[in-house]
């Protein structure tokens, strides 16, 4: 995404350019003051399972695997996406930590990723604590900058006023209500399309 648009909370990334780094066949770790971010690990399965299937976590997101061996799989099929250019990963690791306690993904909506959508869902014991905004500006920072992402995606469940309010928090701006755009548990959901664009995004 852009040229240096956060540059806080100790993030740590190289500068570089698109060419310099390839990170179809490397996967980037990212730090912050509080988190790191890295690709997610078989040996995450276990705490992301038990963190995202609570109702309260569940209740927005498109559905997740639901045992710890189809979540590895699942885990597994993320480093070949991204080797495809398809979509990168990142597992949220809170300082102190071993395993993921959430995941970011970013994925392509037209080939070259000009145009992507990314999604993110984090254990509610980390609700409120700064990590979901720490972690989402290093995520729009290497897509921007380091993918060369020219136009962020996200859709959020009208309902969800916590996911709305942190991204209106980001700077990201509402384009529209996607009627019925979201099933779950037999209940179609209305989204708001949120988008953040290279070059308009503030600085935090």
């Amino acid at each position: 995404m852009e040229k240096m648009p956060f540059r806080e909370s100790g993030a740590v990334i190289r500068e570089t350019t698109i060419a310099e780094f390839a990170w179809r066949t490397e996967p980037l770790t990212l730090t912050g003051d509080a988190i790191t971010l890295r690709e997610p690990r078989a040996s995450d399965a276990p705490t992301l399972l038990a963190m995202l299937s609570s109702d309260e976590v569940s209740r927005f997101i498109t559905p997740h695997p639901t045992t710890v061996d189809a979540f590895e799989r699942f885990i597994a099929t993320l480093t070949l996406e991204r080797e495809a250019g398809r979509q990168f990963c990142f597992g949220i690791v809170p300082k102190g930590m071993e395993d993921a306690v959430g995941i970011f993904q970013v994925r392509q909506l037209e080939p070259g990723f000009a145009t992507a959508e990314w999604t993110c869902a984090i254990g509610s014991a980390y609700w409120g604590t700064g990590i979901f905004i720490d972690s989402a500006r290093l995520v729009i920072d290497f897509s921007f900058r380091i993918v060369g992402v020219r136009r962020l995606e996200a859709r959020v469940a009208v309902k969800n006023g916590r996911g709305n309010g942190a991204l209106r928090k980001l700077g990201a701006s509402p384009e529209g209500v996607l009627r019925s755009s979201l099933s779950r548990n037999g209940e179609f959901l209305d989204q708001v399309l949120w988008a953040l664009v290279d070059q308009e995004t503030p600085i935090h």
